[in-house]
């Protein structure tokens, strides 16, 4: 059991959309130095929870700190904490990569004398170090994932959260992906949304299993996963119970 600084906390989440509630008192830490895995069917509330921990939606009650910073009372503080990935990539097809990161950089408040430095670790790190005049429009899905997970990670934040990063891509370009998770979970904690169960067995070290909009199970895998045990007969049987 992990028991490394608690980087994240969200507690008791709910969100309305009209008259339908898209989650419901959702409640969780993440810790420092993990992957955490938020799996669920389409339309289990994942986006929503993602979205508002990021501060892009507020919830109709609850809260999330992030380091120690409240992100509806001290969003700027909190929010330069998180590099967030959506699953509809947030990219200029006109620009190149170059250009595209140096504006996530300033948009994200990277000081002028540290870009050039900015823009060299996280395109190294992404796989795109020779790419920097290539135009975004022309890239294959598996690069301009990698870019856009490279403008998550520019400001060098505590935490990245990714939504859906491996939809629509490959197999090779999903392994690629899943790679580069690990990589950076060596010095950013990361949340992933997934619907892809293989996804969380391949990189997360803890899950957490929504369905119509609640959390149904908060666990490490290397204790889920014993004896008979498989997260798909888990994710099964619960998602089951449940409907």
């Amino acid at each position: 059991m992990k028991k490394d600084k608690v980087l994240i906390s969200v507690n008791g989440l709910s969100r309305l959309y009209g008259q339908k509630r898209a989650i419901q008192n959702i409640s969780f830490d993440a810790h420092q130095g993990e992957i955490l895995g938020l799996l669920g069917p389409n339309g289990a509330g994942k986006s929503t929870t993602m979205q508002i921990i990021c501060g892009v939606i507020a919830a109709n009650n609850g809260s999330v700190s992030i380091t120690g910073h409240d992100i509806h009372d001290s969003p700027k503080q909190a929010k330069q904490n998180i590099g967030f990935l959506p699953e509809e990539l947030p990219l200029y097809h006109d620009l190149n990569i170059d250009e595209y990161l140096l504006y996530s950089a300033k948009l994200r408040g990277v000081k002028k004398a540290s870009l050039g430095d900015a823009l060299s670790s996280c395109k190294k790190r992404c796989g795109l170090d020779k790419m920097g005049s290539h135009l975004i429009q022309n890239l294959s899905k598996g690069f301009k994932q990698r870019v856009g997970i490279a403008q998550a990670i520019i400001h060098t934040p505590s935490i990245i959260i990714l939504d859906e990063p491996t939809s629509g891509l490959d197999p090779k370009q999903i392994l690629e992906i899943r790679g580069l998770m690990h990589e950076l979970s060596k010095d950013h904690s990361i949340i992933l949304s997934t619907h892809i169960l293989s996804e969380v067995e391949a990189v997360c070290d803890r899950v957490l299993i929504i369905n119509k909009g609640n959390i149904i199970l908060d666990q490490y895998l290397s204790e889920l996963l014993t004896g008979d045990n498989s997260l798909e007969s888990v994710f099964l049987d619960l998602t089951r119970d449940s409907n």
